[in-house]
């Protein structure tokens, strides 16, 4: 057995270097242990816990007369070709139902009734879709959908919650043939399951998925109110703080021994990004940036003097750039400043200026419940701060954040591009005004998800920034393409690796100041090569599994 190809069909690829260079091959596999695969690098538990379930299966087969488990081969177009074999992962499952569908299909006529179902089943494949889920299978008015298989990313459960609400608000959309509005309820769980073979054919075509977790996503299903999402408590905790949710206390469900912590999806959580929903307080205090702080401050000097600045910090996933702007905001806590956060989403790189919409509901202090003529009125006050002329301004950023202001202002009266035009140069206007009365720190993080308006919005505020009290702080990863190099008061700055002495403080600071054994420590900060974020995953996950004992 080659052991890359091993770990490229579990999706883990990434690691086949790391395989080789510490000798794993065939015969070691089998004996692998939790501990191994810590001293191997592998900070991510999701990832430990697929490679010791397929591991788990490999030492099963081994042990079997039989040979080990493969999936019964499909003839397609005259050929026969072998499917995958069987493997266990974690995988994340949403089950789809249409309410009170019986009672539809007997009020509707039989063409009616499927009319109905198409348009139902096309609403949530689309939803699913958009999220880079995979429909598994359609049961009448029931569907059933993976996130984890066969495409596996790092943020599933996020990605199924999201799907399971853009679908119950597709099927709302939606009407049956007598006019009345259609309902869904999605049921979302997370755990370890068998994926086997590839069985049936056409819109029965399906991958067969053994284990508890697809039965846990239909229970949760039938307990979920008409319009909503329930998810495992598994879930919950992959989701971090990124949406709202509601506990529904311990429910006893049929075919499960134990009672089971649902808890049922109200929105987007109130945390100001990703990054504190994901990590929120416990994350460990900055190591190692001492210079790159100096370099921040020394900007945010030159701007306060009215020479604008604007920053490009650049460093691949995990190394810090986050930490190092919420250090920036602790430095200047106590100095008067406005700072604007604006935050780019993978999830939403197609919708124009996204991490604008989401700063300024912040900034109005948006409530869920406000009526319109509310919001409106909360508009208006956090425009008053920064010009004079708010009726100029609050119809374009009331149509930018989808308000209602017939009672208060006339329809813009402007073609789509004039309009796009006009109000870019309004959010300009309004960073630019703020700077008037007080320096601003404006910060644009994760712009290499930004949507092409955000970045015409910053094509305009580098270039007229320059004159200000303000600094821009603009925050990507490598393989975005750098704009803005061409300006003089445009400074790059790349993130770098944490030295061993940075990666052994930080290791220091998470165990509380008790020295680690010498070679556990040597092998954390060889494994993590320097990146902050796996320095904290590998020694909590060291800390958490007993692996050591004080004396």
């Amino acid at each position: 057995m080659d052991i890359g190809t091993w770990l490229c069909g579990l999706g883990l690829g990434q690691y086949e270097q790391a395989f080789r260079e510490n000798d794993i091959d065939a015969g070691v596999l089998m004996h692998l242990t939790a501990e191994d695969l810590v001293g191997l690098g592998i900070v991510s538990i999701g990832h430990r816990r697929k490679l010791l379930a397929a591991i788990a299966a490999l030492r099963a087969g081994s042990m079997s007369a039989a040979t080990p488990v493969t999936t019964v081969s499909t003839v397609t177009s005259g050929s026969a070709a072998l499917a995958p074999e069987a493997e266990r992962r974690q995988l994340t499952v949403m089950f789809v139902d249409l309410v009170d569908s019986t009672a539809l299909a007997a009020r509707l006529d039989p063409e009616e009734m499927a009319q109905v179902l198409r348009s139902y089943q096309s609403a949530v494949a689309g939803a699913i879709a958009r999220f880079e889920g995979h429909v598994a299978k359609y049961m009448g008015d029931g569907v059933l959908a993976y996130f984890g298989y066969p495409r596996a990313h790092e943020d599933e459960a996020e990605r199924a919650v999201r799907a399971g609400l853009a679908a119950v608000a597709a099927v709302h959309s939606l009407a049956s043939a007598d006019g009345d509005t259609l309902a869904a309820r999605v049921g979302i769980a997370t755990g370890p399951v068998v994926v086997g073979e590839l069985i049936g054919e056409g819109a029965a075509r399906e991958e067969t998925v053994v284990g508890d977790t697809p039965n846990l996503a239909a229970r949760l299903q039938t307990m979920a109110a008409p319009g909503t999402v329930v998810i495992s408590a598994r879930t919950r905790e992959l989701i971090g703080g990124l949406f709202e949710l509601t506990e529904l206390g311990m429910q006893i469900l049929k075919g499960f021994p134990v009672p089971v912590r649902p808890w049922r999806v109200v929105g987007e959580g109130a945390a100001e990004s990703r990054f504190e929903a994901l990590h929120g307080a416990g994350l460990t205090p900055l190591v190692g940036r001492d210079h790159e702080i100096g370099l921040l401050l020394e900007h945010w000097e030159r701007a306060k003097e009215g020479d604008g600045q604007v920053v490009l910090l650049t460093g691949e996933p995990g190394i810090g750039k986050s930490r190092l702007l919420r250090a920036l905001r602790g430095r200047l806590e106590n100095e008067p400043h406005t700072a604007l956060s604006h935050y780019c989403s993978p999830h939403h790189q197609t919708s124009p200026l996204y991490p604008v919409i989401g700063h300024l509901e912040r900034a109005a202090g948006f409530a869920a419940d406000d009526p319109a003529a509310t919001r409106l009125d909360k508009l208006e006050a956090l425009l008053a701060l920064s010009t004079e002329h708010v009726a100029a301004v609050a119809p374009l950023l009331a149509a930018l954040l989808s308000l209602e202001t017939d009672a208060r202002y006339p329809p813009l009266d402007m073609s789509p591009h004039r309009q796009k035009e006009r109000t870019l140069e309004a959010l300009v206007e309004q960073v630019l005004g703020l700077a008037t009365r007080r320096p601003v720190l404006a910060l644009f993080e994760d712009v290499h998800w930004a949507d092409p308006t955000s970045l015409e919005l910053l094509d305009l505020l580098v270039d007229r920034v320059q004159g200000a009290p303000a600094l821009v702080l603009i925050t990507f990863r490598p393989e975005f393409v750098r704009r803005w190099t061409r300006y003089a008061h445009v400074t790059p700055l790349t993130l770098s690796r944490l030295s061993r002495r940075q990666g052994a403080a930080m290791v220091a600071r998470l165990s509380s100041g008790k020295a680690l054994p010498p070679a556990v420590l040597d092998q954390i900060v060889a494994k993590t090569d320097g990146v902050p974020l796996f320095v904290e995953e590998l020694t909590r996950t060291v800390l958490e599994t007993n692996l050591l004992r004080d004396e």
